[in-house]
């Protein structure tokens, strides 16, 4: 290694030890390659020549880290994403949440909230929404009031509507919300069972005990140790036989907590706590 490389590397595990140490943002077992080009996207948006410099910058301007926050957070998602999972998540998963008298759910790392309301219709198609409860978190304050606010650009609809009709949808998308000049809204009779709260994986502990537990495209950004810790966070928050539902490049095969759960649709990355 170089000394350049050598020292920009003290340089990107020095600003990660800095947001820990002052803002409880713990981003030390991320995956580098992915942190490090979302440091430099900042870094190149900023006018400052160094990480060192963002660094010093982060430590004394808040609305700075707000801002870097937001950028190493991981904010992309989108309704009914992957059709083809909530196709198979309504023909097998929700019959058997069905014999049960109440179903707790969470979205882990919900985001802007997308895929909460998602699964909020696909529960009331199949008459489940009166009797059940969604726990919806996030790290980030942010993207979480934008989650509960179900406010979402209306150019995204067309691609949401494909989406829903896609994996079975059995209504008018169009139903489920209200049209308002460059923006739609969500019903109100999909959030009145969700509740929203701010959970670190990375930090915090177990959370409930759980029918299904849906985190999908988060663990792909963290490294194998990170992973380890929230695969057993989530062990831990499913009673059992409960659902754990990740995204399509994400498994549980070579985690320390393979043996706890079975496969229930592979191509799908649905598995069932066992025991």
């Amino acid at each position: 290694m170089d000394k350049t490389s050598e020292n920009e590397n003290i340089e990107f595990d020095l600003i990660l030890q800095a947001i820990y140490w002052k803002y409880g943002y713990d981003f030390r077992d991320y995956a580098k390659a992915s942190i490090r080009r979302r440091l430099r996207h900042r870094l190149s948006q900023s006018n400052l020549k160094t990480i060192s410099e963002m660094q010093h910058k982060l430590l004394y301007d808040i609305q700075f880290f707000e801002t870097l926050l937001l950028d190493l957070t991981i904010n992309s998602t989108e309704m009914f994403r992957d059709p083809f999972f909530f196709n198979t998540l309504r023909k097998i998963v929700i019959p058997e949440l069905g014999k049960q008298s109440f179903v707790k759910i969470w979205h882990a790392g919900c985001s802007s909230g997308e895929e909460i309301y998602s699964t909020a219709i696909l529960l009331k198609e199949n008459g489940m929404y009166e009797s059940s409860l969604i726990y919806a978190t996030d790290a980030n304050d942010e993207v979480l009031d934008e989650a509960k606010s179900g406010i979402f650009s209306i150019d995204k609809m067309k691609d949401y509507t494909i989406n829903y009709r896609k994996s079975g949808g059995l209504a008018s998308f169009a139903d489920y919300y209200t049209a308002r000049y460059d923006s739609v809204i969500m019903d109100n009779s999909l959030k009145k069972n969700i509740v929203f709260s701010n959970h670190n994986l990375v930090t915090d502990n177990v959370f409930g005990e759980m029918d299904m537990i849906m985190c999908r495209n988060v663990l792909i950004y963290f490294n194998r140790k990170l992973q380890d810790r929230v695969l057993g966070l989530f062990r831990d928050s499913l009673r059992p036989d409960a659902f754990l539902c990740l995204g399509p490049k994400e498994t549980v095969r070579f985690s320390s907590y393979s043996d706890s759960f079975e496969n229930v649709a592979e191509k799908e990355r649905i598995y069932r706590r066992i025991g």
